[in-house]
């Protein structure tokens, strides 16, 4: 699989996954790819009734994350917030919320149809601290030390140059500002059927970092106080479940892959000083 491959199935399946919520139907990490709609063990259940009754239906139906980094970022009012790879917009609303008229929350995405849906969700939430960019989040469209919080959801797995997309979180972050993902994070190995899967990065998991690895890019990138926290953990049944949605040997690839995927919070910080990150 080329990077290009890779970002141009990514694109195609989640502006699918955008068209598809516009319609009014539901979908699943990878538009689907992983498992059938709403059988997904990875993006189901993430939002609470509370949270989600005064969104617009098609962005939670939208919603491809596999966690709720909103409700763990410790968000504060009058906060600048930017949510990398933002969909359908529903962490960016519920993040605005959170900060308040004198805050601002940014969503970016590569994909027009998402972008499209999210404005539209936008207007009809009427939440007006809100501003959709188009970009790619190796290429974040915004200047140095411009936001408070960067949270994104599910979305840093489907990179192909996590480094990349690190270093940029970590331009664009105010010197003290956080990093506050929900990501697919392995634990140990996968085999390497997962790994060459297209289906299973698409759908959030061959391309996922392992904790050391995750722990050591943050560092590289001048992070400190970094800390991953299981969410979720998908046992064997979920495991089969979404390597049969892949095509994969169920029964066979379940006993290797099962405990090894999670859900995580992921959580970092720039140093106040740069180029001092001390706290490991």
């Amino acid at each position: 699989m080329s990077d290009e491959d890779v970002k141009a199935t990514v694109r195609e399946r989640y502006g699918q996954a955008a068209l598809r919520a516009a319609h009014g139907s539901g979908t699943s990490c990878g538009s689907g790819s992983c498992c059938g709609a709403g059988s997904d063990p990875i993006t189901s259940n993430l939002y609470t009734q509370a949270e989600t009754a005064c969104l617009p239906t098609e962005a939670v139906l939208a919603s491809l994350g596999c966690g709720n980094p909103t409700a763990l970022a410790e968000l504060h009012e009058g906060e600048v917030v930017l949510d990398l790879g933002s969909g359908g917009g529903i962490d960016v609303l519920l993040s605005a919320r959170r900060v308040g008229p004198t805050g601002k929350a940014y969503g970016l995405d590569m994909t027009d149809e998402m972008l499209a849906l999210a404005r539209q969700n936008q207007r009809k939430a009427c939440v007006a601290n809100v501003e959709f960019l188009k970009g790619e989040i190796e290429a974040i469209p915004l200047p140095d030390n411009t936001v408070d919080v960067i949270i994104s959801n599910c979305v840093i797995n489907l990179s192909t140059d996590k480094a990349r997309v690190l270093a940029e979180a970590f331009r664009v972050l105010k010197p003290g500002g956080r990093f506050a993902v929900s990501d697919v994070v392995i634990r140990g190995e996968v085999p390497l059927d997962v790994r060459r899967s297209m289906e299973l990065w698409v759908g959030c998991i061959a391309g996922a970092l392992n904790e050391q690895e995750y722990h050591q890019r943050l560092w590289e990138a001048g992070f400190e106080d970094i800390r991953l926290e299981p969410t979720r953990v998908f046992e064997f049944d979920d495991a089969k479940a979404f390597l049969a949605g892949a095509g994969l040997d169920p029964e066979g690839l379940a006993r290797e892959v099962g405990g090894r995927v999670m859900g995580a919070f992921v959580r970092a910080r720039k140093p106040l000083q740069p180029g001092v990150n001390n706290v490991r």
